[in-house]
């Protein structure tokens, strides 16, 4: 039975780790940081990477994020984990990719999908060089934390210790043989955005996810964004008109919404507000964007009348 999320110590995370792999297919320390999860199944492999602290705080059943998703298509899964925030810059990771391109492991599946988010979506980049032709997904990824190129970006000072120039370095470049990246940030987080924009290849879609705050990757699977784009990645089906189609889930996602509304508020457009709040209100059966409809509308009446 599995404890409740967030309650695995960091000895029994890791013992159910090699629980699982030991009956899917491997588990794989990687010296003291890291460790490689691989579920053997089907020929679309999906490769994420996750930290423990995320997986133990956020996983129900405290697997990394896309096993459930893998295992319900009967994918082969690969789920790189880090037990403190590195970015993945080990040699031992290194290593654990040199020995899967020497042993031509990606060879044997039809399509590979790389996926990661914030300094995970760093690794995920950065890897794919290990398997040219792999559909790279990315939320909110580091370019860098290389202060010769993001010295602009001050919220990772700890950890510019960190070598960023060495192999499998910096990131955009390591995506130079994927088939397809797909870079999918916030606009309004300034750091983000400056990082995404440096992922300039012709193969990149960029897919601006405005008015979703710091948590992006929360917020697409709360939406059940994330797994619908994961999935069609595995079906081949993956392009940016699918992911907006995808994104419409927004509409009755009553965070997004409160957030929306109070940018509308904020840049003083209480008209607009007050139809927002009225729609989503009536829409989504929701007293409290009903009343601020309405308060609104007040306000916005009074405006114009004077």
């Amino acid at each position: 039975m599995v404890k409740d999320r967030g309650s695995l110590s960091k000895d029994e995370f890791v013992e159910r780790l090699n629980h699982v792999g030991r009956r899917e297919g491997f588990f794989a320390p990687l010296g003291q940081d890291h460790a490689a999860l691989f579920a053997d199944r089907e020929a679309v492999l999906l490769v994420t990477f996750d930290s423990s602290a995320h997986i133990r705080s956020q996983s129900s059943d405290g697997l990394p994020y896309g096993f459930a998703l893998a295992e319900g298509r009967d994918w082969s899964h690969l789920s790189l984990i880090c037990y403190r925030q590195t970015w993945f810059r080990d040699p031992e990771v290194y290593g654990f990719f040199d020995r899967l391109t020497d042993d031509g492991f990606f060879d044997q599946y039809d399509r590979v999908i790389f996926f990661g988010a914030g300094p995970a979506g760093y690794a995920a980049a950065a890897y794919s060089v290990a398997c040219p032709g792999a559909t790279v997904i990315l939320v909110q990824p580091q370019a860098t934390l290389d202060p010769t190129y993001a010295g602009w970006d001050p919220r990772f000072e700890n950890h510019r210790r960190l070598n960023f120039t060495d192999r499998y370095g910096f990131a955009p470049d390591m995506t130079d043989g994927a088939h397809e990246v797909f870079v999918i940030f916030d606009p309004a987080q300034t750091y983000d955005a400056m990082h995404a924009a440096l992922f300039r290849r012709s193969f990149t879609t960029f897919l601006p996810c405005r008015n979703m705050g710091s948590d992006l990757l929360g917020t697409l699977t709360a939406m059940h964004v994330l797994p619908s784009t994961l999935a069609a990645a595995g079906d081949g089906a993956l392009d940016a008109r699918l992911f907006w189609t995808f994104y419409r889930a927004r509409r009755n996602h009553l965070p997004y919404l409160r957030r929306l509304l109070n940018r509308l508020e904020t840049d003083g457009r209480p008209g607009l507000a007050a139809l927002l709040a009225n729609n989503a209100g009536g829409r989504l059966n929701d007293e409290k964007f009903r009343a601020r409809a309405r308060d609104l509308a007040a306000s916005f009446r009074g405006m114009t009348a004077g």
